[in-house]
Parts: structure tokens; C-alpha cells; sequence
């Protein structure tokens, strides 16, 4: 059986050269469906350390797995996700990204860089631990649909299937050194909401002239804000929020069409569903008061996480053993998204956090 000393010498004694991975890593980001560097990068320690594995999974995703005695006693997945933002770093590191305009400003290149270390790990003591590790690094978690539904549909959760499924994610809310936890419901599920509506434009000076496509929208948005507000449970957390407008006219002129996109986020999959048509039959009834229409396309995204109490609270109590009670925190809920919920859905998991804070 593995102990947690083993564990923690391993990890000592690779900490300098798992530092080195991740500043290669940070260096050289590379966007959602476009991580054919970092694939080869991550196969190519895989290879130095002896370990099968598969690629070009969803995309450029990798899996393999770690046998230990006993291989069909459970299979235990762990997930990393791979690909960086369209952000241009401003740091001034030795380690800043080389590719300019992208970045690994979510920390995908420490998620990498902590399963290659479990893997590689857990690959030296595999005679001393019952069971199969499925690893999976995976593409596209920033892109919609995601990486993970397309791994999924290419039979990552098969041959074999896991009994349950792990992910971290690094969290500026702790401290370094701690782990976060909440079983249940977690993360929401997010849906773009797009309105299009259109109107017979004219100058503002003439009014039986135009239909005023502007105040149709300022009116969709109060009165969408309100049927929202009016019909969610106050035991659900819900948003509904519009950042982008666009109306191309002039001070003196009212466009034929402004287009609206916001997002749509919630824990339930029934009021999810009741929302969108709300939303819908909403827009298009306050368009038409305006003798403007309203064209809604709500583009699904990801489903809410839930993270599952016996995965949960097995991880969380090893987390308690491995660096102390006062270093495990509990997590509050939150309407941000991960595309880890796809698995979620399937089989029991755990989507937890690690602390980066630091002076």
C-alpha cells in the first residue's frame, strides 16, 4: 500500500524538474484546438518514462494507463485540461509566453504539470497500489462545446470505465499550500443568449417614420431581467446578464437592427429549460410592442457540475491526512463553468481546488 512518506518523497525529489515542465509549459501556450505542441510535449515525457499511451483523442488529447497489482480491482480517472486564453501576458518572467497574444493566464499549464507529476509517480510505485489510473489530458475546455464532450463521444469514459473521476483546478482564493472542497452542486451550467432585433431604421428627427429598434432593446433587456427575477427560486442561483450591444447608428439615426449577447446561468436543469423559453417568448412579445422582432438563438454551453459526496469526501479526508485539517478548506458554490461537469454527468466526481495565493 502506498504511503503517504513514499508519496511525499517522490514528490521532492521531482519538484525541480516538475518546476521546469510547467515554465516550458507557460512559455509555449497554445488555444483551444490548437495544442499540437503541448500534445507532443506531454508524449514525449510519457515516452521517456515508459508509459503507453494514446493520442490525438478529441483533438489533440492523450490518455493511458497506470496498472497497478490487482488492475481490475477500481479504475480511477484524473484529468487535466490543456489549452491557454487569447490573453497577451505583461509579465516580465523568464518563463513569459514566447506565443504572443495567448497565455496560460487559468493555470492549465499548472494542471498539466501536477498530473504529469501524479502520473509519473504513480508509475514508480504502481507495485505498491491496487487498481488502474486512467490519466487524460484533454483539450478545448475553453471553447464550447468543449474538449471533454468530444473525448466522451470518442469513448474516453470506456475500456475501461472509470468508477469515478478527479480534476483540480488552481484557485486565487487559497492560500498556497491548501485545498478547497464542496460536495453537491457546484459550478453552473452556462447558455449564450443572443437577441437580434430588427426594425425599419430612420432619422431620429421624423418618428412616424422608424421603428425605434434602441428602445426595444433597452426594453427587452428590463423586461427579461424581471420575468427572470419574478420566476426563479430563491433556492436556485441564477444569472442572467447582457454584456454586448450593438446599435449602428449615429446620434441622429436609428438603426434597422441591434444584436444583444449575454449569458444565461443556473444549477437546475428544469428551470434551465423554463428560462430559455421565458426568455425567448419575452423578447419577442416586448419586440413586437415596439412593431420591431426579435430573433432568439440560445446556444447551450455546459451543464452544472455536481460533485459527487462519496468521491468528495474519500478525497477530501486523504487531503486532510496528506496536509493537515486546517489546510482543507470547504468551498462555497459558484456560477463560474467547467466543461469537467460533461464527465460529471456520467460517473461520480470530484472537481477541487488548489491554492495559489501568495505574497
Amino acid at each position: 500500500m502506498l504511503s503517504k512518506d513514499q508519496i511525499k518523497n517522490r514528490v521532492h525529489n521531482d519538484v525541480d524538474f516538475l518546476v521546469g515542465i510547467r515554465r516550458h509549459l507557460h512559455a509555449n501556450p497554445e488555444l483551444s484546438e490548437h495544442e499540437h505542441k503541448t500534445a507532443a510535449y506531454i508524449s514525449q515525457l510519457l515516452d521517456s518514462w515508459n508509459i503507453p499511451h494514446q493520442t490525438r483523442i478529441g483533438g489533440y488529447g492523450i490518455t493511458g494507463l497506470i496498472e497497478g497489482k490487482n488492475p481490475s480491482k477500481k479504475v480511477i480517472a484524473l484529468r487535466a485540461d490543456m489549452d491557454a486564453l487569447p490573453i497577451s501576458e505583461e509579465n516580465d518572467l523568464p518563463y513569459k509566453s514566447l506565443n504572443k497574444g495567448v497565455m496560460h493566464a487559468c493555470g492549465h499549464d499548472v494542471h498539466m504539470t501536477c498530473l504529469l507529476g501524479a502520473v509519473k509517480i504513480l508509475n514508480e510505485l504502481k507495485n505498491d497500489f491496487e487498481g488502474t489510473v486512467k490519466f487524460i489530458f484533454q483539450p478545448a475546455e475553453e471553447l464550447v462545446p468543449g474538449g471533454a464532450l468530444r473525448m466522451i463521444n470518442e469513448g474516453i469514459l470506456e475500456n475501461p470505465t472509470p468508477e469515478a473521476i478527479c480534476a483540480q483546478h488552481v484557485f486565487p482564493d487559497l492560500e498556497v499550500g491548501q485545498l478547497g472542497f464542496r460536495s453537491g452542486l457546484y459550478m453552473a451550467s452556462s447558455d449564450e443568449v443572443n437577441l437580434h432585433i430588427r426594425g425599419k431604421g430612420g432619422h431620429a428627427a421624423i418618428p412616424d417614420t422608424y421603428d425605434n429598434t434602441i428602445l426595444a432593446a433597452a426594453q427587452i433587456l428590463v423586461d427579461l431581467n424581471k420575468v427572470i427575477a419574478e420566476n426563479k427560486s430563491e433556492k436556485i442561483p441564477t444569472v442572467l446578464a447582457f454584456g454586448r450591444l450593438i446599435g449602428d447608428g449615429a446620434c441622429n439615426l436609428i438603426p434597422s437592427e441591434v444584436k444583444i449577447n449575454g449569458t444565461f446561468r443556473t444549477f437546475d436543469e428544469d428551470w434551465r429549460e423554463k428560462a430559455h423559453a421565458l426568455i425567448i417568448l419575452t423578447a419577442q412579445k416586448t419586440a413586437s410592442d415596439f412593431r420591431t422582432t426579435c430573433e432568439v438563438v440560445i446556444d447551450k454551453g455546459y451543464p452544472f457540475l455536481i460533485n459527487d459526496d462519496k468521491v468528495t469526501g474519500i478525497a477530501k479526508n486523504a487531503a486532510i491526512e496528506f496536509i493537515g485539517k486546517d489546510k482543507v478548506k470547504e468551498l462555497d458554490i459558484r456560477t463560474t463553468v467547467e466543461d469537467f461537469a460533461r464527465y460529471t454527468q456520467l460517473i461520480p466526481g470530484c472537481f477541487y481546488r488548489l491554492g495559489t495565493a501568495n505574497s
